[in-house]
């Protein structure tokens, strides 16, 4: 369910419908914000198709393994993505976390970036795109991705049953990523683990010089996922300056 990014949506619904489709874009925005939802619902659109929980022919779809996309995984892209459509009036492929290509595997998308072949659209999801080669980004249409709205992520909990009590803070906790809002719901841990790691930078950023260097040095050993606790403060920061507009 796409929740917010209806310009978005409407500029692909558009391109489409007046030829003007790009063979390749690059949907770039922080994670859960809703870009491989709004991929798959274009592809849907596109194909005429439900893609979701089956092999279709004229579908292919690249994700990490292991933390890494290879160049073995984009070979056998390529290759099924060089077939003619089969039922479907476009082939179309997404790689999600597109910045998790090695560098071989980036060299070797771009020749078909380069040369692209009959009716293919090509989808690349990331947060990262620099680390992305600039040729790749200058062969792709860029899409980028915003926050969305609280009022629409409101709407979309006030939708799943969540008592009014409870909506106001899991709104701010989702910093505008439906993507969080959904794994709060699924998984109410991850939305304790949130509060937590929001009362030890409160903490530990009132504390001595000293303290917060043992406290930055105890979390880059720790085996939690840095990054997370890392975009976690920056949410927390953006409502903080938000609130003082």
């Amino acid at each position: 369910m796409l929740i917010g990014h209806q310009k978005q949506w409407q500029f692909l619904r558009k391109s489409a419908e007046t030829g003007r489709i790009s063979h390749a874009y690059l949907f770039v925005g922080q994670a859960q914000l809703g870009k491989k939802t709004l991929a798959i619902e274009f592809v849907e659109w596109l194909l005429n198709e439900n893609i979701l929980g089956r092999q279709h022919p004229d579908f292919i779809f690249v994700e990490p393994q292991k933390g890494e996309i290879q160049i073995s995984q984009i070979r056998e892209f390529i290759r099924r993505l060089s077939f003619k459509p089969l039922i479907s009036p476009f082939k179309a492929a997404i790689i999600d976390q597109a910045h998790c290509m090695n560098q071989e595997a980036q060299n070797c998308l771009l020749k078909t970036l380069e040369e692209p072949k009959g009716r293919a659209v090509l989808i690349l999801i990331t947060e990262y795109p620099e680390t992305l080669f600039p040729t790749i980004l200058s062969r792709c249409e860029i899409i980028k991705f915003y926050p969305v709205r609280k009022i629409e992520i409101k709407k979309y909990l006030e939708r799943q049953g969540i008592p009014s009590k409870e909506l106001e803070e899991l709104v701010l906790s989702c910093m505008g990523r439906p993507g969080a809002a959904i794994d709060f719901i699924s998984d109410p841990q991850k939305l304790e683990n949130q509060r937590k790691a929001i009362k030890d930078l409160i903490k530990f950023s009132n504390s001595e010089l000293s303290t917060r260097f043992q406290y930055v040095k105890d979390l880059s050993q720790a085996p939690q996922n840095l990054r997370e606790i890392l975009d976690i403060w920056l949410g927390y920061f953006r409502n903080v300056l938000l609130a003082m507009i």
